[in-house]
């Protein structure tokens, strides 16, 4: 059954329409009946429905504007357009916007039987062609990604036009920016292309062309001028950003799989390329593998001391200023997924709970999903900042004297300080003071201190070379011996394990 939408701002002439008709015997239901354009479309979003027989001239939203609305959302939606107004324009723009047919009042029944039936044997042909459709996607995905018996390439060379086995085969891949494109502009796109008389075209949904071209040997250069010039026409004349990813060339039919999936692998340099470019193997071979510079130490110094706006500005830095242009994509994601496992570090290191945090599995995801370096770096902008104002609600929690006293740990860790030196700084009673300290941190003060310098001198192991004998000094720990002791404590290892397990 293929769900009706009836609207019509007169109730009589409502009601008529929903009674005149046996709406079963047709393959119909009539799901919703509103009085004007604003009621059907506040309808049809909770519940679409397959075909809107509308009257043109209603209050608040007339059928056109309903009409215009809904294709917006639902190019597949049909319309019976019914009015009282016998006028040209009305037919004209109904015509412009694919309406099925154009009725006047008052409603000859046969005549609306008949444009239903004809609307219904539509709709099952338009279904039809998305069903072949699919399975035609299955198919081409079946073979490029190397599915295909041996010799079942000639079907496919033969569905795209070409001949199998003789001349030079180019392929490249096309995948445009979906934001604010619709179907019937890929099918543009299509046409479009499928005028290049020695270019073939299939279309991998949601958002990829394969071209194929045929055609007498070309060196690299003249292959990259003839897509990047097709990619300029696509964007001049639809309005629609793309990036072009040119594979090697193949003699042989049987070779597209192998072009398609080394043109595929190039797609990942969108991140760092964006969308306008058309970039080829050659363009990349020379790109830099090792990783990119990120200094942890100084991102994790800015998050815990919750200075926001340099931690933005470092992310600004990192991902916009300093990215440069023989940078690998590889080397890219390798630091991206490695801050994530900072900032995961510091939720889990300083117990940070807050709905608004990724985990890091969501967090890598959102990494890898993104279309260009803009979206990873607003990415960790949204997680820091998140980061960093749990921090501050934390720190909210605590009272004032203790808010003090967290602040003079962390400037102050190296010097020999105690709670009763505290209290006695702050004119409280020791004991009092550290069970305020205790409700409120969750510790002791001698057990926050420790693990203060404990956190410091993990970090120096991890990122410097200094002898581990410095760095205990370094935190307060004049006594080697015993740092070792508080530090294996603390972290269930001992300095020098730790710094091996760097070497891994």
């Amino acid at each position: 059954m293929k769900k009706v939408m009836i609207v019509e701002d007169e109730e009589l002439i409502l009601q008529g329409i929903r009674n005149i008709l046996d709406w079963e015997s047709l393959g119909l239901e009539v799901v919703h009946m509103a009085h004007d354009g604003v009621e059907a479309l506040e309808m049809w979003e909770k519940e679409p429905v397959h075909i809107v027989v509308t009257d043109i001239s209603m209050p608040e939203m007339d059928g056109l504007e309903l009409l215009r609305k809904i294709r917006e959302k639902e190019e597949q939606v049909r319309f019976i357009i019914l009015t009282g107004y016998d006028e040209f324009n009305y037919a004209r723009e109904a015509i412009r916007l694919e309406v099925e047919n154009y009725i006047l009042k008052p409603i000859d029944e046969e005549e609306l039987e008949r444009q239903l039936r004809e609307t219904v044997e539509k709709l099952d042909e338009m279904d039809r062609k998305k069903i072949q459709y699919i399975d035609e996607k299955t198919q081409w995905m079946h073979f490029l990604r190397g599915g295909a018996e041996e010799g079942e390439y000639r079907q496919y060379a033969k569905m795209l036009g070409l001949s199998a086995d003789c001349g030079t085969y180019y392929a490249a891949l096309m995948k445009w920016n979906m934001d604010g494109l619709k179907e019937k502009k890929i099918s543009d796109v299509i046409v479009e292309l499928k005028q290049e008389e020695k270019l073939k075209i299939v279309h991998l949904p949601p958002d990829s062309l394969l071209m194929v071209l045929e055609g007498e040997t070309m060196d690299e250069t003249e292959v990259q001028d003839y897509f990047s010039e097709l990619q300029n026409q696509v964007e001049s004349r639809f309005n629609v950003m793309t990036f072009l990813c040119i594979g090697p060339s193949f003699q042989s039919f049987s070779q597209l799989p192998e072009s398609y999936r080394m043109a595929g692998k190039l797609q990942k340099y969108l991140i760092l390329e964006g969308y306008g470019t058309c970039i080829s193997q050659r363009q990349i071979q020379n790109r830099k593998t090792e990783a990119l510079s990120m200094d942890e130490t100084l991102l994790r110094k800015f998050i815990l001391k919750k200075e926001t706006e340099a931690a933005v500005g470092y992310m600004e830095d990192l991902f916009i200023n300093n990215i440069r242009g023989d940078a690998s994509a590889g080397s890219l994601y390798q630091m991206a997924v490695k801050m994530a496992m900072l900032l995961q570090e510091i939720k889990k290191e300083y117990k940070l709970e807050s709905g608004n945090f990724q985990d890091i599995t969501d967090l890598i995801e959102t990494i890898f999903r993104a279309d260009d370096i803009y979206g990873i770096r607003t990415a960790f902008v949204s997680e820091i900042t998140e980061i960093i104002a749990c921090m501050h609600e934390e720190d909210s929690q605590y009272t004032p004297v203790v808010r003090q006293i967290i602040a003079e740990v962390q400037q102050n860790y190296k010097e020999d300080m105690n709670l009763k030196t505290l209290a006695y700084k702050y004119h409280m009673n020791a004991s009092y003071l550290g069970q305020i300290f205790q409700k409120e941190v969750g510790c002791s003060f001698a057990r926050y201190l420790s693990n203060t310098k404990n956190g410091i001198a993990k970090e120096l192991i991890l990122n410097t070379n200094m002898k581990i004998n410095d760095i205990a000094r370094q935190v307060g720990y004049p006594d080697t011996s015993y740092f070792y002791r508080k530090f294996k404590q603390c972290y269930g290892v001992s300095p020098a394990s730790l710094r091996e397990m760097k070497k891994y």
